[in-house]
């Protein structure tokens, strides 16, 4: 059997991001489409190979398994090797598949099975993903199945809910009918990680399945402010506290400390507490830093009035 080295057709590194993947491939099935080349042969099977190629690496499930096959092995595009000598048994069918899913290889058939490949061309051409309404040759036809069109939102969560991880549910407008969905928002999520909700994206275009909808998390400030690892919360304190010296109660995302005031602290002072800040979902923690406020008190008795006055007079005497 031929080994397809999938990096190679997409002309990307091993350690390409998705990103880098998914762009390699637009710029490649746009070049080698069938509406840009009518007629060319080697551009059809340049296209095909093309659309496999991301359907294996633009999934990372099956780039893992794909990843782990080859490695260890010196693999060159083309080489030939005997698939039963790494696994493969009888049961696995070498060759090429016609009708709903086809034109896919027989390497990609021994990993993944002929009824899981499904071109994603997206919306190159501006056709919504549709991609050839006349191109019919050897059963690659424009009627294909094809996976709708992924789709990105944005959802804000507090730090709180972040570090410890909570439920939410969303509203999705699905033709006439709005649909709710729940999901579950990681332990340690970081400001610009995704979050995956299969199949509810775009609709699938002839019977294939619907795209992905990815919710890119965004922090809104709360009782606390996120500054990358680090959290910042207000800590206010009465005049006699900050001049004097205290030791006062405070919120933290894991319950009330007690945090020691230094004497002649000033408004805007920050006191910092090793490892109580965000943590991630590696493990990693942050500080926390309690920015001062002074307060002065909404309503006095007339004795602090007077100790007021009497404090007014010694300050304007020393």
């Amino acid at each position: 059997m031929e080994y397809k080295d999938y990096y190679k057709i997409l002309g990307i590194d091993k350690n390409a991001t998705q990103d880098e993947i998914k762009k390699a491939y637009r710029k490649l099935a746009k070049k080698y489409h069938p509406d840009a080349r009518p007629g060319d042969k080697k551009a059809e099977e340049k296209f095909k190979e093309v659309n496999e190629a991301y359907e294996v690496l633009g999934d990372p499930e099956k780039r893992k398994k794909y990843d782990q096959f080859g490695q260890g092995y010196n693999f060159a595009h083309g080489s030939s090797f005997d698939p039963s000598q790494f696994g493969f048994g009888k049961n696995v069918r070498y060759e090429y598949r016609t009708g709903r899913n086809s034109d896919f290889s027989d390497f990609f058939n021994m990993f993944f099975g002929g009824d899981s490949f499904e071109f994603n061309i997206g919306n190159i051409f501006g056709r919504g993903g549709s991609a050839s309404s006349g191109f019919n040759t050897g059963g690659f036809t424009g009627n294909y199945p094809m996976k709708g069109e992924d789709i990105e939102a944005e959802i804000e969560i507090t730090p709180e809910e972040g570090f410890s991880g909570t439920n939410k549910t969303i509203s999705l407008k699905k033709g006439k009918e709005d649909k709710t969905i729940s999901f579950k928002i990681p332990q340690g999520i970081k400001e610009g990680e995704k979050i995956k909700l299969a199949s509810q994206g775009k609709p699938g275009v002839n019977g294939g399945t619907n795209g992905d909808l990815y919710l890119k998390v965004k922090f809104k400030k709360s009782s606390f402010e996120l500054d990358g690892m680090n959290l910042i919360a207000p800590l206010d304190l009465m005049p006699w506290q900050a001049a004097l010296g205290d030791e006062v109660p405070a919120d933290t995302l894991e319950g009330r400390i007690l945090v020691k005031i230094p004497a002649g602290i000033q408004t805007d002072s920050k006191i910092r507490v090793a490892n109580k800040g965000y943590r991630d979902r590696k493990g990693n923690r942050g500080d926390l830093y309690f920015r001062i406020r002074i307060m002065n008190p909404a309503i006095l008795s007339d004795k602090e009035r007077e100790l007021y006055r009497q404090l007014k007079i010694i300050s304007s005497n020393s």
